[in-house]
């Protein structure tokens, strides 16, 4: 039997609670279906600089670990963004600020 999804509008919500807790600004720049969207994760770090963050299925976990999908200047960052959401419509982004690249996606219950 298949694992229970939480809808994805929930979890960005819960995201974003988190990360105000933590101090961290983060902001939804894209909102994708509320129930089966995809979510990446955007972190400037405020110099230029930016990493991408997604959910990719590992084979021999059978799990979806947050993986680092792009990585360098923020333009090329978002142009990878564009990219997704050109192939995806239902897709989300969230876009956080963190000077130290902090993400909290390590933490439980995110992943």
């Amino acid at each position: 039997m298949a694992e229970a999804r939480l809808a994805a509008g929930i979890w960005v919500a819960a995201y974003l609670r988190r990360l105000g807790l933590a101090g961290i600004p983060a902001y939804v720049t894209r909102h994708g279906d509320d129930t089966a969207g995809s979510v990446m994760v955007k972190c400037a770090t405020l110099d230029g600089q930016a990493s991408l963050w997604g959910r990719e299925w590992d084979f021999e976990t059978d799990r979806r670990p947050w993986q680092r999908l792009s990585e360098g200047p923020e333009p090329e960052v978002d142009a990878r963004i564009a990219r997704d959401v050109a192939r995806d419509p239902d897709l989300w982004v969230i876009e956080i600020e963190s000077r130290d690249g902090r993400t909290l996606l390590d933490q439980d219950g995110l992943g």
